[in-house]
């Protein structure tokens, strides 16, 4: 299976931080933000990832993680989005790379204190679909929610007034070969973007959307100032990427 890491967007909620620089390339704790998704997916068996930028500083990233090798990729693909046109925008350009595998996406502000192993194993033995993973919160309003039935996924509701659970969708996806024909049939939202939420309401109603519950902690880095200073102080205590819990 390969890994798809999105690391592009504006990081306007870090200014001014990122007036300078990619928020991904910011420091959480003693390693730059983008270290850890790489690890996360390095854990669960990945050795290629496309990493997936724009702006003004793919060089640094370049410059940072070179081919990748230091960091246990066997190879590190780059890609370009011109813009910023939504997750599923950026996931678009991963179409070729993927070669028709399965892949596990994760957004590159997201760290999390434990693995993904055992999942991605499950995963990879299914014969199609798409996986989420799910942590519980305590505002579901700020967040993508979903609603279970058994092993699958009901619905997934982006942001919601009354939440019907306190079951948030964290950045870590993995899909079989049709993301790419759902992407293409998609239409920009109200605030002109591919959204991720209706690539996987895709999947959902077709039956074909399980999830994980993330064991450990989890947190979005790149969601505020507040937030990478909390992941960074999670990360101080006790580390991120734990190959066993």
């Amino acid at each position: 299976m390969k890994g798809v890491i999105l690391a592009g967007g504006l990081g306007t909620r870090l200014h001014p931080l990122t007036k300078v620089s990619n928020k991904h390339l910011l420091p959480v704790y003693d390693q730059p933000m983008i270290t850890y998704p790489i690890r996360t997916l390095v854990n669960a068996g990945v050795e290629e990832v496309l990493l997936v930028t724009g702006g003004n500083n793919v060089g640094e990233f370049i410059r940072l993680l070179g081919n990748g090798r230091e960091y246990g990729l066997r190879w590190l693909s780059y890609a370009y989005q011109e813009g910023v046109g939504g997750i599923a925008d950026a996931l678009r350009l991963a179409h070729e790379y993927a070669e028709g595998e399965k892949i596990v996406v994760m957004l590159g502000d997201n760290i999390i204190e434990g693995n993904i192993l055992s999942a991605a194993e499950k995963f990879q033995a299914t014969d199609s679909g798409a996986m989420i993973f799910l942590k519980e919160v305590e505002n579901p309003r700020e967040y993508g929610v979903a609603v279970c039935e058994g092993d699958r996924v009901a619905l997934i509701e982006e942001k919601p007034r009354e939440p019907k659970s306190n079951l948030a969708v964290i950045g870590i996806y993995m899909y079989d070969e049709q993301v790419f024909d759902i992407i293409a049939d998609l239409r920009p939202s109200a605030r002109g973007e591919l959204e991720i939420t209706d690539v996987n309401n895709a999947y959902i109603e077709r039956g074909n959307m399980t999830w994980e519950m993330l064991d450990g902690w989890w947190g979005d880095a790149g969601e505020s100032i507040d937030a990478l200073y909390r992941v960074s102080a999670l990360v101080a205590k006790g580390g991120a990427n734990k190959l066993c819990l």
